[in-house]
């Protein structure tokens, strides 16, 4: 029976009503920004001390950086929190970092509340808070602020930059990135560098990116403002970047670190930067004067400063391009952009310098004759490193010490230029106190938000930052944020109006191994920055009850934002118990081959007990490729088939001493294989020696003993080679004439 309509005479359609064109009313409304809301483009670096930037005394050439500075505004008194995650964590939210527990960088995160690395809900970052308001957002760069055992491929990812506020992101989930071969990701997937590109660099990648975000935006959704936040990796190690910046840079700082601390200090004075009365500090004792370098030492330590600057200045041309662009689309005007140069003091984590920087997390030093062998590769993508602390020192000029040290304005002080020329009329120099949490409700106030007492639901802290706004057009305003605590690894300071009161560092930034020490014994200074910009003599003695009142409201400020229990030992917070592990408590693991990453929270670290078991179906005599892969030339190990015979590289420290490889003496016949690894305690070699040994189908084909077992840091793959290279010319590609079923991870204590 056919089925149809009836015609209903009683049924009349109502008549549309009159609209315009896209008058909806039930469809659900986008929030909507203030009138003349700006567009927001906040940039932030990495490790890029007070006085690198040549608009504030140095000799880095940075054109984007000194335009907006020169052009707009510069701040010479705006801190940071002295190291990475912390200082992020308050730069998004505007709050104390403790507040927001992210009282150190994520890898040292502790189970007290100030120190957990987990931003909570109750702090919404601007993100967030400019979405609820019309704006579109972007994240492009450095995310430290996810918790690392959040890091994995099954999440959660309710701390991931899309969660927190951002429609888009692109970039990577660590501290650091190698430059060369990153290990990114876009919004929440892992994405590969493009593969064999000799022209590959990441903060082009990254500019690129955002680049065609804004460009995308302006088309599409035009009338709607944009936050960009733009993170590059630059300057934090590895220090790397294409042979032609190097050159550029060639011999300019063959007159030492000394030389170059004295002559950034003159050309600080010609600029306004710092008060004509301003002081130069002195070099710590435990750092080495350029004059008790060898000649073959100097030439050294020079090219890996030169790496460093070429670096730096060419992250400054990326960016550049962006803010280019925003001039030839008629959006630079009213777009607010707010470049902090540095997220903590420069790096003084090195004091020779490191060809292989991730080789000091297993303890490993490199001595300058080490330095010397290795030079010319030094900033290629077969080093990962660092320069020596002095460098770092330089370019913190004129103050003392640099990143990790909150009680001195070398870890804690960092350029600061803002550029707005639909709002700023008298450009300039600015010289009002100002810190990270500052930022967010400088933001707010510039749009025209007023900061919500509730996000999603969740009652929100306080802002603990002042905006900065009452100081764009009077540049003799007081300063409105008068009272800051901080603290960094034990080492704390409070600012009340000028004084700061300060602890004394016992442990150097580059120690690493160092004897355990008790921060509440550490001694107390006292300055008066009103009087003495360079925090260049100590008053203690002449102000007792100065530095008794402000240790008390150190104090005060501490026990409010969480900063209790105190702890100055970095090593022993990078043990991994002190945080939770999605692996606990299990001892086997099957992994199975494809694309996925697996970040060291999500597959198990080497331990002695731990093997490894590859299940695989080999065709021929001639069967080639990689079975299980962690890590890169600068520290990992392999588990392959090469030309048909099984193969473990062991390579923990990137070094040839610690380098060990097993190979079957057999080729492997065609069929299935169970082929292995293992890690066995060996007692009579000492407390930390292996037998490590490689078997086939049960049977012993390759053995060694080691008289230490390393720790590996690195994503794992299976089934597929890493990003990097285990070593220079590996030949480990694609599994070729070999099927893997899956690996099999079992510990054994």
């Amino acid at each position: 029976m056919a089925i149809g309509l009836v015609a209903n005479p009683a049924f009349v359609v109502p008549a549309a009503a009159a609209r315009t064109p896209g008058d909806f009313r039930n469809y659900p409304q986008q929030p909507s920004a203030p009138a003349q809301a700006p567009n927001v483009l906040l940039i932030m670096t990495d490790d890029v001390g007070f006085s690198a930037s040549t608009s504030f005394g140095g000799v880095i050439p940075t054109p984007t950086f000194d335009s907006l500075a020169l052009t707009g505004l510069r701040y010479n008194a705006f801190h940071t929190t002295a190291m990475c995650s912390p200082t992020r964590a308050a730069l998004l939210t505007g709050r104390n970092h403790h507040a927001v527990g992210s009282g150190a960088i994520s890898n040292l995160a502790t189970d007290q509340v100030g120190y957990t690395s987990v931003i909570p809900d109750s702090a919404a970052t601007i993100g967030r808070v400019l979405q609820l308001n019309g704006y579109d957002t972007a994240w492009v760069g450095k995310n430290h602020n996810t918790p690392v055992w959040e890091t994995g491929p099954a999440g959660p990812f309710n701390h991931w930059p899309n969660a927190m506020g951002f429609d888009y992101f692109y970039g990577f989930n660590a501290a650091m990135a190698d430059q060369f071969s990153p290990e990114l990701v876009e919004n929440r997937n892992p994405i590969d560098p493009p593969a064999r590109d000799p022209g590959y660099n990441l903060d082009r990648d990254l500019a690129d990116h955002l680049l065609h975000w804004m460009q995308i935006h302006h088309t599409v959704r035009g009338a709607r403002p944009f936050f960009a936040y733009w993170a590059p990796g630059t300057l934090h190690s590895p220090h790397q970047v294409s042979a032609d910046w190097i050159a550029r840079f060639k011999g300019q700082f063959a007159m030492g670190w000394d030389k170059l601390r004295e002559q950034t200090f003159e050309r600080q004075k010609q600029l306004g930067i710092i008060p004509a009365d301003a002081v130069l500090t002195p070099r710590p004792e435990a750092m080495p004067a350029w004059d008790s370098l060898t000649k073959d030492e100097q030439s050294a330590a020079s090219r890996m400063m030169e790496v460093a600057a070429a670096q730096l200045a060419q992250s400054d041309y990326q960016i550049g391009r962006v803010i280019d662009w925003l001039k030839k689309s008629g959006q630079f005007d009213n777009t607010l952009i707010i470049f902090i140069q540095g997220d903590n003091g420069a790096s003084d984590e090195s004091i020779n310098g490191a060809n292989n920087e991730m080789a000091s997390l297993n303890g490993i030093e490199p001595t300058y004759r080490e330095l010397e062998r290795n030079i010319e590769s030094h900033g290629g993508p077969f080093a990962f490193g660092n320069y020596p602390a002095p460098w770092a020192w330089a370019t913190n000029t004129p103050f003392q010490w640099g990143k990790e040290i909150a009680s001195h304005l070398g870890g804690l002080r960092d350029a600061l230029a803002i550029s707005w020329p639909a709002r700023i009329r008298s450009t300039g120099l600015r010289t009002q106190f100002a810190h990270v949490i500052d930022i967010a409700p400088t933001i707010y106030e510039a749009a025209g938000i007023k900061p919500p007492l509730s996000v999603d639901g969740v009652k929100q802290q306080q802002i603990d930052g002042t905006s900065l706004l009452y100081s764009f057009n009077d540049p003799a305003a007081p300063s409105r944020h008068t009272e800051q605590y901080f603290e960094m690894l034990g080492n704390r300071a409070y600012y009340s109006n000028g004084w700061l009161a300060s602890t004394t560092p016992v442990v150097a930034p580059w120690d690493r191994h160092h004897a355990a020490v008790d921060p509440y014994k550490f001694h107390w200074e006292l300055y008066d920055l009103n009087k003495d910009y360079s925090q260049g003599t100590d008053v203690a003695a002449q102000f007792p009850a100065k530095l008794a009142e402000l240790k008390k409201k150190f104090d005060k400020a501490a026990t409010l934002n969480h900063v209790y229990p105190l702890g100055a030992d970095l090593m022993t917070r990078f043990a991994p118990s002190n945080r939770p592990d999605l692996l606990a408590g299990l001892n086997h693991f099957t992994y199975y081959p494809g694309d996925t990453r697996y970040p060291s929270n999500s597959f198990p670290g080497l331990q002695k007990g731990w093997s490894a078991t590859a299940h695989v179906t080999v065709g021929s005599s001639q069967a080639r490729g990689p079975l299980l892969i962690t890590g890169d030339l600068f520290g990992g190990y392999g588990l392959t088939i090469e030309n048909g015979f099984p193969v473990f590289l062991y390579n923990p420290t990137g070094r040839e001493q610690e380098r060990v490889e097993l190979t079957g003496q057999l080729p492997l016949a065609a069929g299935s294989h169970d082929i292995s690894v293992r890690f066995e305690p060996h007692p009579a070699g000492g407390a930390q020696a292996v037998n490590l040994i490689l078997s086939v189908d049960g049977k012993q084909v390759d053995a060694r003993q080691l008289s230490k077992l390393f720790r590996v840091f690195g994503n794992t793959y299976v089934g597929r080679k890493g990003l990097g290279e285990l070593m220079p010319g590996s030949r480990v590609e694609a599994l070729v004439d070999a099927t893997l079923q899956s690996v099999d991870v079992d510990l054994k204590k």
